[in-house]
């Protein structure tokens, strides 16, 4: 008996190392996101892993190990900091005090800039939950796994919030000076706006 436990928890130990681990800045990037927090990012980032490691039984080894992950991260942050009171910080889009990890932890920022992250971590938590997943590249029903959600809400959460950041960042643009059209035109700069030609 006492064999059998130690090769199975030689084996899960190998599964967390080589599934779980490699998945330690996703995690802390996601937990960032939820949070708005490093401090609180870092505890949730722990929490996840540590009852990742607590109910690695229930993990089928080989399948999607970030979607489950995620799904834990996921329940921790509600269970625990709404339990708490502490609600993830919205910040204006031009807050000069909002921080995302540097490039080099975090390499989605460099495919968007920090605009449309600050309005990212301005939306709600619902609708901001189901944006950084479909940034992450689940599909629907990934997502849908995830957050315990039916597909058509997610579906319907991500179309509304994707008219709230485009809603928000057209806002921003006109603030600073680009004649955003509501219409299929282009956007461009008014001509009286600093730097334009």
């Amino acid at each position: 008996m006492a064999t059998l436990t130690y090769k199975a928890n030689c084996a899960q130990s190998q599964v967390f190392e080589q599934e779980f681990i490699p998945l330690l800045d996703a995690v802390y990037a996601f937990s960032y996101r939820l949070t708005g927090d490093k401090t609180q990012a870092e505890d949730l980032a722990q929490e996840t892993f540590m009852k990742a490691w607590r109910f690695i039984e229930r993990y089928t080894a080989e399948t999607n190990a970030k979607a489950w992950l995620f799904r834990i991260c996921r329940n921790a942050f509600i269970n625990e900091w709404r339990s708490r009171k502490t609600q993830p910080r919205t910040r204006d889009i031009e807050d000069p005090t909002v921080r995302f990890l540097p490039v080099a932890e975090n390499p989605r920022n460099d495919r968007m800039g920090d605009e449309v992250m600050f309005a990212i971590n301005a939306l709600s938590s619902n609708f901001r939950t189901v944006v950084l997943l479909d940034l992450e590249d689940f599909s629907y029903e990934e997502i849908a796994a995830i957050l315990d959600i039916p597909i058509g809400t997610v579906r319907s959460r991500l179309h509304r919030a994707r008219n709230v950041l485009a809603k928000n960042l057209e806002m921003y643009g006109r603030s600073k000076g680009y004649n955003v059209q509501d219409n299929e035109g282009s956007v461009g700069e008014d001509e009286d706006a600093p730097g334009a030609a």
